[in-house]
């Protein structure tokens, strides 16, 4: 893998990479928002260089390249995409393989849609000695331990991308532990909710932010919700304590001491994973954190924290792409991984039925017209790491009532060869739901 070269051992992170005499080249696969937005900070963070992007929709990934202003060759074949970076040219893919795959490039970043061919991508990408980073939630929920574990064998970094709400929970955290709190709560905080949203219904608010209409009905019915908190509950441990969550309404984030009982929350001792609904600052996210000890809890009184002994920490915004560039030197750097599944599948998303679904029919993934996703804690035994991929292209072999939980009876599916090999590869425990 190219290693940065002139880095200094220590010092703080922006003169590390000022100090590169070359920069850390990245490889981005999907090239939607997050692509563009990835494109564009690699082009204005010092020490980094997007030297090579694909999407399946080439035209998309083009304009990507033009409204960023960088130069760019449309390559079709290793040795053109090899070429463009020696020319100081971005390389545009059709072919994620060709990216995945580029001997020239240290880390590579999936930010597609996809879920099958994320995990082939990404699977290629450590297989050839590169970093990986995912901003891809579903493919990283579903592949996670077996893309971590090949990434360990080869002394090589699996991490979910920087910016993102599960990640920025897992920074706060990591500084609530710092000083000697407990997690009680990991959470977050949504603007809406309607678990029966469409691609066609959500059209007037996708629009107005610029959303593709299936990504944005996954944000509005909690699909997506539901899959960020369940990697940050597999990477600490953490559980829900309903299926779903509780997400009650809030208008401000401080309600969180009115709606959740805390004190019996932490009883056994298990911290878990929540969120609340509407409520300001939009955007935000928030942790939780326990300390009984009369001195920290007097000057945390003081410092105007509140009585304790839990306290509410928060941070009233998550800015994706523009926050990525952090986690990614630190993997280039200090093989450092913000956030991998280091707990196996503590929990897994389950897909359950927007509305009457008839036997034969296709379920059509997230972000459609089908089926919703809920987080659920899953205990000992079973079989559950394939599960997730059954909100795509499963068959309906039985009438499905709204509400239903999809189980393995109910949709007839064949895998793809290297999804069992996900499986059966894997060191890590496999799990059941626990009902």
């Amino acid at each position: 893998m190219p290693s940065p070269r002139g880095t200094a051992v220590h010092g703080p992170l922006l003169d590390r990479l000022s100090a590169l005499r070359e920069p850390v080249r990245v490889g981005v696969i999907g090239m939607g928002a997050m692509g563009k937005g990835l494109l564009h900070q690699c082009r204005i963070t010092p020490g980094f260089d997007c030297v090579a992007v694909a999407d399946i929709n080439l035209e998309k990934a083009i304009k990507c390249a033009r409204a960023i202003e960088v130069p760019y060759c449309v390559t079709k074949t290793a040795g053109q995409v090899h070429d463009a970076v020696c020319q100081g040219k971005l390389a545009v893919c059709e072919d994620g393989a060709l990216v995945a795959t580029c001997s020239d490039i240290a880390v590579l970043v999936e930010s597609s849609s996809a879920i099958a061919d994320a995990g082939l991508y990404s699977v290629a990408a450590l297989e050839t000695n590169k970093h990986l980073v995912m901003m891809n939630a579903e493919a990283d929920l579903i592949f996670g331990p077996y893309l971590m574990q090949l990434a360990h064998d080869r002394s090589l970094v699996y991490t979910s991308c920087d910016g993102d709400q599960h990640s920025v929970i897992k920074r706060m955290i990591d500084e609530l532990r710092l000083w000697g709190f407990d997690l009680v709560m990991a959470g977050n905080i949504k603007g809406f909710l309607d678990r029966y949203s469409n691609p066609t219904k959500i059209i007037p608010e996708a629009e107005a932010r610029n959303l593709d209409y299936r990504m944005a009905t996954a944000y509005t019915d909690g699909t997506k919700l539901c899959i960020e908190m369940a990697l940050l509950a597999n990477a600490l441990g953490l559980r829900t304590c309903v299926p779903g969550m509780n997400g009650p309404p809030a208008n401000d984030v401080r309600d969180v001491f009115r709606l959740f009982d805390f004190a019996s929350l932490w009883a056994d001792q298990q911290p878990c994973v929540d969120y609340i609904l509407g409520a300001s600052p939009g955007g935000g996210v928030f942790a939780i954190g326990h300390c009984d000890h009369p001195y920290q809890r007097d000057m945390l009184a003081y410092y105007l924290m509140g009585p304790g002994p839990f306290y509410l920490l928060y941070r009233p915004y998550h800015l994706c792409h523009v926050e990525a560039m952090r986690g990614i030197a630190e993997a280039v750097f200090d093989r450092h991984s913000l956030l991998e599944p280091l707990c196996g599948f503590r929990t897994n998303v389950f897909a359950y039925a927007k509305r009457q679904l008839h036997a034969g029919e296709i379920m059509d993934g997230i972000g459609g017209y089908t089926c919703y996703g809920l987080i659920e804690n899953c205990g000992d035994g079973g079989d559950v790491i394939l599960r997730r991929m059954r909100l795509s292209g499963s068959k309906m072999s039985s009438a499905l009532t709204p509400a239903l939980i999809s189980t393995c009876t109910s949709a007839l599916w064949a895998p793809r060869s290297f999804l069992n090999e996900a499986r059966h590869r894997s060191r890590l425990p496999r799990c059941r739901r626990r009902r």
